[in-house]
């Protein structure tokens, strides 16, 4: 399978600099200056992943990020300057898969590629969908739907309900759940987790009493199956 990455940074430099390490790795490359040609290459090339500035001269990265998630559930890394905790987090938030900061090592950054690729691209014999009372979580198609109703949901809760519901009543700490759904330690960051859960139970509580999204006390989360 040939793999796309399109890179969408406006400092010539590091857009290069991106192309020739992608290229050489064996990945089709394809880069542009701002959002919105970003937005367009995105259309029509169909990238297997997404490098995203978020200082862009015309859309920033945030809504780049927000239009691609209306519709395509396709990787995106945010690669940028800003390393404060709150802008990590309303990165994660909009759907994306991993956070690098600049200055960054391309090593780094081919590393976090391939890991998001195989986190998200799992193998043909793991069922991506999972059926409970009232409650169905389909990865292939990236819906939930709730009492018979299509609810949306952005990639990253989808991909947390999905792990936390792959193993009921298994207990997770959010160290663990940071490691396993968005694939790095994010010390320090585990609000991150919180935000996300929070979002979810507004979306799920009271809907059966066969499960529940619960809190363990000083632990972590779980997937109830009563």
């Amino acid at each position: 399978m040939v793999r796309r990455v399109l890179i969408i940074e406006d400092d010539s430099n590091i857009a290069e600099l991106m192309k020739l390490y992608f290229g050489r790795a064996g990945y089709e490359v394809y880069t542009a200056p701002h959002g919105r040609k970003g937005l367009e290459l995105f259309n029509e090339t169909a990238p297997t992943i997404v490098m995203l500035d978020i200082m862009l001269p015309d859309l920033d990265g945030w809504e780049v990020c927000r239009k691609i998630r209306e519709t395509s559930g396709t990787p995106i890394i945010m690669v940028t300057a800003k390393g404060e905790l709150d802008d990590k987090v309303a990165g994660l938030g909009l759907g994306a898969d991993d956070y690098i900061v600049k200055p960054f090592e391309m090593k780094e950054v081919l590393a976090r590629a391939d890991a998001v690729l195989r986190r998200t691209q799992g193998g043909d014999s793991v069922s991506r969908r999972l059926e409970f009372d009232k409650l169905v979580i389909d990865m292939d198609s990236f819906d939930l739907i709730v009492d018979g109703k299509k609810v949306d949901a952005p990639p990253k809760e989808m991909e947390l309900i999905f792990f936390l519901a792959s193993s009921p009543n298994r207990v997770y700490t959010r160290n663990q759940l940071l490691d396993e759904v968005w694939g790095f330690d994010y010390f320090g960051d585990s609000r991150t987790v919180d935000v996300h859960i929070k979002r979810l139970r507004e979306k799920l509580e009271g809907v059966s009493d066969q499960w529940s999204l619960k809190t363990v006390w000083g632990v972590g989360y779980k997937f109830e199956l009563r």
